[in-house]
Order: C-alpha cells, then sequence, then structure tokens
C-alpha cells in the first residue's frame, strides 16, 4: 500500500517524513519513501536483522538506521527522538473524527465530501477549544 499511498500526493509536494507501523517494514515501502526522497521513520519488527552492511541504497540505509538507533538507545526513546510519536497523534485524532463524527460521508460528489470533512474537522476543534482551561504565566 506505501507506493499507492505515495503516488496519489502530488509530485510537486514535498514530503520530508513517512512514519508508518512495524507492518511497513518491507522494502517496497523503504523504497516508495526513497523515492519521494523523504526519511522513513519506521520500526523495524521485533528480531529484525540488519538488511545491509557497508555501502547500502538509501531505502536500505534508513532502515538499518533505525535498526541501529533503536537497539542504541532503546525503542521508547527512538519514537521519541525520531517524531514517531507524531503518527501516534495523527490516529488519535482520525479516531476522535470517526468517533464524534462518524465513519463515513454522506455526500456522494468529491467537492461535497471535502465540505462535509472540513466542516467535521472545524466543528471536532470548536468542541476541543471549548474544553481547554485558559492558562496565565504567574510572576512571583
Amino acid at each position: 500500500m506505501m507506493p499507492i499511498l505515495l503516488e496519489n500526493i502530488e509530485p510537486e509536494i514535498e514530503v520530508e517524513q513517512v512514519c508508518a507501523d512495524g507492518g511497513y517494514d518491507r522494502g517496497g515501502s523503504y523504497q516508495a519513501i526513497a523515492r519521494r526522497k523523504a526519511k522513513a521513520t519506521i520500526p523495524p519488527r521485533k528480531g529484525a536483522r540488519i538488511w545491509q552492511h557497508g555501502n547500502a541504497k538509501a531505502e536500505k540505509l534508513d532502515r538499518d538506521q533505525n535498526l541501529r538507533r533503536i537497539r542504541k538507545v532503546g525503542r521508547k526513546q527512538w519514537k521519541k527522538k525520531s517524531g514517531y510519536d507524531q503518527r501516534t497523534k495523527a490516529e488519535t485524532a482520525m479516531f476522535r473524527y470517526k468517533r464524534i463524527i462518524g465513519h463515513q460521508l454522506s455526500n456522494r460528489l468529491l467537492q461535497n465530501q471535502i465540505v462535509e470533512m472540513k466542516l467535521g474537522a472545524k466543528t471536532l476543534n470548536t468542541m476541543s477549544a471549548v474544553g481547554m482551561p485558559d492558562s496565565f504565566k504567574v510572576s512571583a
């Protein structure tokens, strides 16, 4: 799926980093990410081995660097430092959207679906803002 997903992004849009779960820890995913000249942030599966030592292609280099870093600092620390935790935030936002707004769009036309999604996001953001406290810095 990774190559198909990345091909749907217009070529003039720069992709800096791609985060995905361990299910995408496959050669095709890394190749598709390398074609977009992006950084692959995919945790290798448990028990993963280095793909290539020495002079490696970019896609193999990213994966092997991730694996080496995880072995050095641990998976939890790697997720924080690499930006992988942004994936979790995006998943949580989508879960909230689907839970509150719904799992499917009711409009049939693409342009109307886009408006429907934007209204849903605006509604969700407004609801989130209402529940947030006002914070002020107090000088001592």
